[in-house]
């Protein structure tokens, strides 16, 4: 079979394996769409900041090279022995966080050690995958096997806004519109956001904000983001959400929002940022952060895009085949 496998920084190949064998309490799956995230590019151009390189991972036992993709689904080819949530021929999502289990609470078990299928283990950038029962998370038949390929980033995006304790009928900004601030977007308003504004510096990212709800969509090299969310919200805006990763918007969520208002992160940092903490002690802004998704947030994306109360596929923009991916 076809795999994009991750050996270094920069170094992404697509070559051939071995099929992998399903061992007890696994099922293999034939992929049918996969994801390409912004950690998936962070990885590739600034990497290694999840993958193990250089030893192996404490969770998976898995060390790069391995195959990367995490934003996928596809069709139950085989199950192991003991596997009784699905059977061959379902369509699944995988649900790809991988936490040791120890904690009672699933979010404390989250931040005491986590991986990703196809970060820490092989993943979705290949023709089959082997995962653990658990990580196969069964669809409706009306359920687009393309539209639950952002099952997975769909559930971020509504981790963020539960992180943020976003209340009905509030004022949101997004600081980014790339495909995570794009679902922000999409999330805040399933969420019963106000009004939504999205910054970005691409103009085909602000007319897709636009599209999927924002209500303004402002390009930052052309305005003074603060002063722009100041002038209509001299108090500040009730939430702010870092989707960007750079110092000047972290700097800038924190700027416009309103004391004891939410700025969440989101986005994955290649670089460490100059902060004061006296910007969080004179204004009373909360700063929150948002890496995955608790079980029953992947569970609720899976009704709420089966339903269609929530539609992440404006954000799909192209496809491309395996071969084609580096």
């Amino acid at each position: 079979m076809k795999a994009a496998v991750w050996y270094d920084v920069n170094d992404l190949r697509v070559e051939e394996k071995e099929i992998p064998d399903t061992k007890s309490g696994q099922v293999k799956i034939k992929v049918a769409w996969t994801g390409i995230c912004g950690s998936d590019l962070h990885e590739y151009v600034a990497g290694p900041i999840i993958i193990p390189r250089d030893k192996k991972d404490p969770l998976t036992g898995v060390q790069a090279p391995l195959t990367m993709g995490h934003e996928f689904s596809g069709v139950i080819e085989e199950v192991g022995p003991g596997v009784e949530s699905v059977n061959v021929g379902d369509k699944v999502a995988v649900n790809p966080l991988i936490v040791s289990g120890e904690a009672d609470d699933t979010l404390t078990d989250m931040y005491r050690g986590f991986g990703f299928v196809g970060l820490n283990s092989d993943g979705g950038f290949a023709d089959y995958v082997v995962v653990d029962e658990k990580h196969a998370v069964k669809l409706d038949d009306n359920m687009s096997l393309e539209h639950a390929a952002l099952m997975e980033p769909t559930a971020v995006a509504l981790q963020a806004i539960r992180e943020s304790r976003m209340e009905f009928g509030e004022s949101v900004a997004v600081f980014g519109a790339g495909p995570i601030g794009l679902l922000t977007i999409i999330a805040a308003r399933a969420a019963g956001a106000k009004e939504v504004y999205a910054f970005d510096l691409s103009e085909e990212r602000l007319e897709k904000a636009r599209e999927v709800g924002a209500t303004e969509a402002i390009n930052s090299g052309e305005v003074d983001q603060v002063k722009y969310i100041l002038d209509k919200f001299p108090d500040g805006i009730d939430r702010a959400f870092e989707v960007a990763g750079v110092e000047p918007t972290f700097h800038q969520a924190i700027e416009v929002t309103r004391a004891r208002g939410t700025m969440t992160i989101i986005s994955i940092f290649e670089k460490s940022v100059d902060f004061h903490p006296m910007s969080l002690t004179s204004s009373g802004v909360h700063i929150v952060s948002s890496l995955a998704y608790e079980p029953d947030i992947f569970e609720t994306t899976a009704k709420m895009m089966s339903s269609g109360q929530i539609d992440p596929s404006p954000i799909i923009t192209s496809h491309i085949e395996l071969e084609d991916i580096v």
